[in-house]
């Protein structure tokens, strides 16, 4: 991986591109997966960056960015799931595919309180790094945050998002982006 730049112009990964918006809920959270991986690449490149650099500007400014997203864009996704998603789809489904999409999405969950877990663990090494009071970044507890965020997305990128596109009808799906969007103050388009 190419080092992250020294200056104090480092780039906001997920915060620049253009993404899918609440009237397209599904592709909204698939691009969520997009901007996720952003972030945890400027995490993989801030590991030797901060071996050769220690907390400088750039090393701060990157770890302010890659917090600020997951405290806040990545909270919502896990809302948007759990809290409009999820019931939608055990609603949508009758008989022995019940259980199928209670098991996937008591998965996903689980994967949410693990990912949560491992993020406050990160977190707390990144906030040390974006104050200047840390010259490290541990490896380990980086990679089990890329390793368990990857497999989470791949999860549901292959089995909840096309059973949810195939499932949900338009008026779910607007109830869905409705809901996305007041738990972001967004107004209605």
């Amino acid at each position: 991986m190419a080092p992250m730049p020294t200056s104090s112009s480092v780039s906001l990964p997920g915060f620049s591109s253009p993404g899918a918006s609440t009237e397209a809920p599904l592709e909204m959270l698939a691009a969520c997966h997009g901007r996720i991986e952003r972030q945890c690449e400027t995490l993989q490149r801030l590991l030797p960056h901060v071996q050769a650099h220690g907390a400088d500007a750039a090393a701060q400014q990157a770890a302010r960015a890659v917090m600020r997203y997951f405290d806040s864009a990545a909270v919502h996704h896990h809302e948007d799931e759990e809290q409009d998603l999820f019931p939608a789809l055990r609603e949508a489904m009758a008989g022995s595919d019940a259980v199928c999409i209670r098991e996937l999405t008591d998965g996903l969950v689980q994967d949410h309180r693990r990912l949560e877990g491992l993020w406050r663990a990160l977190r707390a090494a990144l906030d040390a790094l974006a104050e200047g009071r840390a010259q490290v970044l541990d490896e380990a507890v980086v990679g089990d945050f890329m390793a368990a965020y990857a497999a989470h997305m791949a999860r549901e990128d292959t089995e909840l998002l096309p059973m949810a596109a195939r499932l949900l009808d338009d008026a779910t799906l607007a109830r869905i982006g409705q809901a996305m969007r007041e738990r972001r103050g967004i107004p209605a388009p």
